[in-house]
Formats: structure tokens, C-alpha cells, sequence
């Protein structure tokens, strides 16, 4: 059985339920690593805390999603500073910009992101960056605040030439079973003019639903189970035409080279 990581996910989400299954699930099914990634400050606890309890399975991720830029309170850089002291392992996200949503507007998000960056670059955590709609937002935040030399786009729906203008600044892409959907078939092009050494998967569990054909682990509601990565991983292993037994030990090792903190 491939042994699979999940760069980005989000199993500390109130939408799944009990993590507990969930994680059996996953192993069940030959996951053997992820990133949990929380979503502002009012969730780093439950990321924390299911790190704790799997310390081998979890890299916990603690940041401010765009979404959530609104909800940051004072004082919560300093917050994430003494966290990322307590777990070094640990890593930074889900941070970004997005434009697709009117509220928290751009304004909001960006200093937000820029202090994000800011410690991501001086404690030598990468960070998992969402952005959508917003590209040209994005490389001006990196003019302001230089990205550490290495980050994650995660989910990345972006062009080809905007990642070549990212692989230099030492972007990661992970790819999410969302973009398996006959619709979105560019990403997939995309991804096959990627390096191959900056190449993740993802679920983003519980949103980023793949296809019926990826599903192995349904859920109510069009919620989309963690343990579902396999099925994505032979989704991009058969769009790249590779075994799915090279891609989970090609993403696995390309997991392990972004978790590595910087100098």
C-alpha cells in the first residue's frame, strides 16, 4: 500500500466531527502524515492539541486565514510566536489573500498576511499560503515582506506563468482532489509542467470535494473525508503518468524537504 501525506487539511474543522475516526481512517487507508492547519487564533488550541495527542500523524500549522483576518486581536503575533517556540515543529498557516470574498476586505487581510510572513521568515517556518484572486496582491505583499525560502500554495489553481514566477522564491503547489473535476482539467495541465520536487497533495478536508471516482470515504453534506487521498493521489499519479506508488513517495519526500525549518 502507498504510504500518502497530506500537506494541508483541516481535521480540527467542527464539520467532521470526532477527529478520532477520522485519523483511524486515514492510517486505515495508508496515510501515515498531515498537516492540520488552523484558521485564526481561535482554533490554534484544538490544532494543538490534536498535534499533541498524535505527535508522529500531525504537523500542527497555526495562523490567521484571509477569512478570518477580522477576528485577529491584539497582541496575536506575539501569541504565535510563543506557540511556534512550544512546538518547533510546527509550521505557519493558513495565511494568504483573497479577492473571491468581499469581506474581510484587502485592507483587512493585508497587514495580517505581511505579519504572518514576517514570522514565518525570521523563526524559519515555511508557510501554507492561500490565495485567490488575488496574484498581484500577493507578489506586492512578497515586495514588502520577502517569503522565507520556503512556502506552500496551497490548493494552487493558479497559471503557469504566475508559478513560474514563484518556483524562483522557493513555492511549493499542492494539489487538491477538487481540481480532478472535468472542469478545471487547466490545473491539471498545470501541474504537469510543475518541477516535480515542488509538487504536494492535499485534501483540505472537509472542503475541496473531489469527484465521485476519488471518493472512498463519503461524507453528509458534500463533505470531503481526509482519508479520500488516495483516491486523489491516483487521480494526479494517472494525469502525470506515473504509479501512484511513485507519487506517494515522490510527494512524501517533497513533505518532508518543505517541513525542514530554515537556518
Amino acid at each position: 500500500m502507498p504510504a500518502w501525506t497530506d500537506a494541508h487539511n483541516h481535521l480540527q474543522d467542527p464539520r467532521l466531527g470526532d477527529p478520532a475516526p477520522l485519523i483511524a481512517a486515514m492510517k486505515a487507508a495508508g496515510i501515515v502524515k498531515c498537516v492540520c492547519n488552523a484558521t485564526c487564533e481561535d482554533d490554534w488550541a484544538a490544532v494543538e492539541n490534536l498535534a499533541l495527542a498524535h505527535p508522529d500523524f500531525i504537523i500542527p500549522a497555526f495562523g490567521i486565514h484571509p477569512w478570518k483576518a477580522h477576528t485577529a486581536r491584539d497582541g496575536w503575533q506575539g501569541r504565535l510566536e510563543k506557540l511556534l517556540e512550544k512546538h518547533p515543529h510546527a509550521v505557519i498557516g493558513e495565511c494568504g489573500l483573497d479577492q473571491w470574498v468581499d469581506s474581510p476586505p484587502l485592507s483587512t487581510q493585508l497587514p495580517v498576511f505581511l505579519h504572518q510572513l514576517r514570522i514565518a521568515r525570521e523563526t524559519g517556518r515555511p508557510p501554507t499560503i492561500h490565495c485567490l484572486k488575488a496574484w498581484g496582491a500577493l507578489m506586492d505583499a512578497f515586495d514588502e515582506e520577502t517569503p522565507p525560502d520556503r512556502f506552500l500554495m496551497h490548493s494552487y489553481g493558479g497559471s503557469i506563468e504566475f508559478a513560474r514566477q514563484l518556483i524562483p522564491l522557493g513555492a511549493c503547489f499542492s494539489f487538491s482532489g477538487y481540481f480532478l473535476h472535468p472542469k478545471k482539467a487547466k490545473v491539471l495541465d498545470v501541474f504537469r509542467q510543475l518541477p516535480m520536487d515542488r509538487i504536494l497533495l492535499e485534501t483540505d478536508a472537509p472542503d475541496m470535494l473531489p469527484p465521485s471516482s476519488a471518493i472512498s470515504h463519503p461524507l453528509p453534506e458534500n463533505k470531503n473525508h481526509p482519508a479520500n487521498l488516495p483516491g486523489i493521489g491516483a487521480g494526479l499519479a494517472e494525469a502525470l503518468e506515473m504509479s501512484a506508488e511513485d507519487l506517494a513517495r515522490l510527494t512524501r519526500a517533497n513533505m518532508e524537504c518543505f517541513l525542514k525549518p530554515s537556518s
